[in-house]
């Protein structure tokens, strides 16, 4: 076990329309907004993380001279992330997913305990709220 890496300190997403995503992320899932910088990013805070919103037509290209040194990145196609949210709160999350008119794909009890919904997001991204304990961690 490396007890050199304490968790996950991001996540990131891509989207090419970020107007809609930081609707969506900010309006409908209630993360707070932590920056913007214009049709490049939309970051959040999430829990003790942040979730990180970019533009694919954006980041790929390399940084400007003088800016900060973040390599290009990026991806294609829809990407997944999961939510953790307690078993008081996962119908309730449901539910305002649902009111919102956010389908719900899939709810799964886990064989070793535990239950996830899956949904997406605008840009076609795989979202799940899950207990913590589909991976054994209370």
């Amino acid at each position: 076990m490396n007890d050199m890496l304490e968790g996950m300190l991001e996540t990131a997403l891509y989207a090419e329309d970020l107007d809609t995503a930081e609707a969506f992320y900010e309006g409908i899932l209630g993360l707070a907004k932590i920056s913007r910088s214009g049709d490049r990013h939309v970051f959040f805070r999430c829990g003790a993380g942040v979730l990180l919103i970019f533009n694919p037509k954006e980041t790929i290209k390399p940084p400007a001279p003088g800016s900060l040194q973040v390599p290009p990145h990026g991806t294609t196609g829809s990407g997944h992330a999961c939510f953790r949210v307690s078993r008081e709160n996962l119908d309730a999350m449901a539910s305002r997913l649902k009111s919102e008119g956010v389908a719900i794909e899939s709810e799964v009890t886990w064989p070793q305990g535990g239950r996830s919904i899956y949904f997406r997001d605008p840009a076609g991204n795989s979202l799940e709220c899950a207990e913590a304990r589909i991976w054994g961690i209370e």
